[in-house]
């Protein structure tokens, strides 16, 4: 199983080939290979370091806020 992680752009190189996110005030550098629409204050999912696709706010804070239920339930 595959598990993508909603993070929000907060930089893009001027190649527009990498991207930097940030999720809980952790900051990643990941690739932007495979999307050609994305902008700074975008959400993206992220996985092994590479933006999927876009994502709505809303949907990006739902999906954090079930991750972080999730979190609590197995502590």
């Amino acid at each position: 199983m595959c598990l993508a992680i909603p993070a929000e752009v907060v930089a893009i190189t001027e190649d527009k080939q990498t991207a930097t996110v940030s999720l809980d005030g952790v900051r990643k550098d990941i690739s932007l290979a495979l999307l050609t629409d994305v902008t700074e204050g975008d959400f993206v999912l992220i996985h092994v370091g590479y933006a999927l696709n876009k994502i709505s706010p809303e949907e990006a804070e739902r999906t954090l806020a079930l991750m972080a239920e999730l979190e609590e339930v197995a502590s």
